[in-house]
């Protein structure tokens, strides 16, 4: 790992959890990809107790890593009803599905063995109908139906990896569980074979459900898109996301629309637009309170009652564990909080011992703001390092600036950063709103710019509005149309 990973890197031990993936056993054994007329459920758990109970056991730790359960009845309802009319003309109807939303603006969708599927309130907001809706949860759908978590060899590397999840990351430390909430459970991908054979299984499903078929190509799209404008704009933990196991190829989309097909022209299914877009009506939007917000380059934390800002050309990437910045010339800011004791001198924490290659001269106090400060320099292989502590409200933050070592910007960035650190006034605080997906519907005269003007909290808002609606760059609206916008009202 290099010095820059190494400084911007989270504590504790994390495993990467990418989408759509299954834990399986080692000594199970791959075979033949044909749907299982006895697929493991909740309900049959006992009677295929090694593989449904490892599933169990791994909820507690996708609700952990996916920010918990996101409860609303009006939604919970919605996505209940597309679950219940796939359910009739799945390959087996009596199966149970226990689904859960999960309280992350990721885009993503899951399945577990045992009939544990997932999907995160940011996949919600990105699609449009319920057809859409039914042809991501009918592809999870199809990956149990198939016993695809049957289907593979495990790598020797992963045997052990249940119980080390358990006992290094699950424990009771408050270090094990700093960890577990970000920490990515590394669980086996599926192949492309078995992917291709989702989507089939899915596309078949959603069709003999009446739903319009094309819909999963349509959101494959949909998907692109959204990868496209995070990429630009940048956004959190992408490794958490969909597409991020799920090979977003033309031609994918090409055979997800021949499956199509074979129910008929497009326009044949039901889309559902209106009942999908009343259940999603104000669905929380990026991150939540708890996190913090990023608003532009600012980011500001409620709970806390801090606000810093990054310079211009900077993009905010907030987690909980920590919030992380990057920018131009390989530059990178982080920003966390530590417990020291009130009485501790901030220069003395400096130099105990958690700054590699610290530069001891450069050692100062300072006050920021009103704020007791200490600030420092240090240089590691390659890398030059700024370091601002701060105390304020009774706790102790941080600000580490990175910077190549032939870069002439670090001081005037570092500066400008720390620089920015404030504590927020009640009002402030008060005024600070999460955001949320709101449903409203064109007035005569409106246009996607009008519209995009109205959401508030973003950047790029015209790209954005045309992500969240999957309108292409020459699509128009028309009056009467409803349209999804995001603000903090």
């Amino acid at each position: 790992m290099n010095p820059l990973a190494r400084f911007l890197a989270l504590a504790g031990f994390a495993v990467a959890l990418a989408s759509c993936q299954m834990f399986t056993p080692p000594e199970v054994q791959e075979s033949g990809f044909q749907p299982s007329d006895r697929p493991i459920t909740v309900d049959n758990v006992a009677a295929n107790s090694k593989l449904a109970e490892l599933a169990k056991a791994q909820h507690p730790r996708i609700l952990a890593t996916y920010g918990g359960e996101y409860s609303d009845p009006k939604l919970e309802r919605m996505v209940a009803k597309v679950v219940g009319n796939l359910t009739v003309v799945s390959a087996n109807p009596t199966q149970t599905y226990r689904i859960t939303i999960l309280n992350s603006p990721n885009v993503n969708a899951f399945a577990l063995p045992g009939g544990y599927l997932y999907i995160t309130r940011g996949l919600l907001a990105l699609a449009n109908d319920s057809a859409e809706l039914a042809a991501v949860i009918a592809h999870e759908m199809g990956h149990v139906t198939a016993n695809h978590g049957l289907q593979r060899q495990q790598l020797e590397a992963e045997e052990g990896l249940a119980t080390k999840v358990v006992s290094d990351v699950l424990g009771d430390s408050p270090t094990a569980k700093a960890a577990l909430i970000r920490g990515k459970l590394r669980l086996a991908q599926f192949s492309r074979n078995q992917e291709l054979e989702a989507d089939a299984i899915g596309i078949k499903s959603i069709g003999e459900a009446g739903y319009d078929p094309f819909a999963a190509g349509r959101f494959l799209q949909s998907m692109s898109a959204y990868t496209d404008f995070r990429s630009i704009s940048g956004a959190t933990d992408a490794s958490l996301d969909f597409l991020a196991t799920h090979p977003n190829t033309p031609q994918r989309i090409d055979l997800a629309q021949r499956h199509a097909r074979q129910f008929g022209a497009p326009g044949v299914g039901t889309r559902d637009r209106d009942s999908f877009l009343a259940g999603i009506d104000g669905l929380l939007y990026g991150d939540t309170p708890e996190e913090g917000y990023v608003r532009g380059e600012t980011f500001l934390h409620p709970g806390l009652g801090v606000s810093f800002s990054v310079p211009q050309g900077f993009i905010i990437d907030n987690s909980a564990a920590a919030v992380t910045a990057t920018g131009p010339g390989d530059m990178a800011i982080r920003f966390d909080g530590v417990s020291i004791d009130k009485n501790r001198a901030l220069t003395d924490y400096i130099r105990s011992g958690w700054v590699a290659g610290l530069e001891d001269s450069s050692v100062k106090q300072e006050t920021i703001n009103g704020n007791e400060a200490a600030t420092a320099h240090a240089g590691a292989e390659g890398w030059q390092f700024d370091i601002a502590v701060i105390r304020a409200g009774g706790q102790v933050y941080r600000l580490l600036t990175a910077a190549p070592s032939a870069s002439t910007s670090l001081d005037t960035v570092a500066r400008s950063v720390s620089g920015s650190f404030r504590i927020l006034s009640a009002a402030e605080k008060a005024a600070l709103k999460p955001l949320h997906i709101r449903v409203v519907t064109v007035q005569p005269g409106q246009t996607m710019g009008s519209l995009s003007a109205q959401m508030v909290g973003v950047d790029r808002k015209l790209d954005l509005f045309r992500v969240l609606n999957a309108l292409s760059p020459g699509a128009a609206v028309s009056a009467g149309d409803k349209v999804k916008i995001v603000t903090d009202k």
